[in-house]
């Protein structure tokens, strides 16, 4: 019964324990699309709605409108609307997209939502002093697969 129990609590932590791409790991296609997932596990819609409308998070909706979210108040015309963006685009290429828009879009003021290095104004806290070293991603892998899943529900 011991060895049963041992075994059950180690397949457990390997099924939790998911391969993720690294930011510097991630490869786009010509046009900025990323393929595979990131974390080879399926997006949650319900996790990247939260994520879409979170002010400490992707916060998509300060840039983006999207009827569908029109109980979150204050949706911004910076960006296209996302209504109807799962039927204009490809998994792969909202993928890459979020993750990088500029590999999509080389002009576009997008942040990088997957990307931890290559920055020139991000600062050391309040310090006053250019940060040093790789700078965590805005959004983790999953966060990243979230989104994408939530977006593909945003057609007609």
């Amino acid at each position: 019964m011991k060895k049963l129990i041992i075994a059950t609590v180690v397949t457990s932590a390997a099924t939790l324990a998911v391969a993720q791409t690294a930011p510097k790991e991630v490869s786009f296609g010509e046009y900025g699309q990323i393929e595979a997932s990131l974390t080879g596990q399926p997006g949650d819609p319900a996790a990247g709605l939260e994520v879409m409308v979170a002010r400490g998070k992707g916060n998509c909706i300060a840039c983006h409108q999207v009827t569908a979210l029109e109980e979150y108040p204050f949706h911004g015309e910076v960006g296209p609307s996302l209504d109807f963006v799962g039927e204009r685009w490809e998994e792969a290429d909202l993928r890459g997209i979020v993750a990088n828009a500029k590999m999509t879009f080389p002009e576009s003021i997008m942040p990088a939502f997957y990307k931890g290095d290559g920055f020139i104004r991000p600062g050391n806290a309040y310090t006053g002093k250019a940060a040093e070293g790789e700078l965590p991603p805005i959004l983790t892998a999953q966060e990243i697969e979230d989104v994408v899943a939530y977006l593909m529900t945003l057609t007609e």
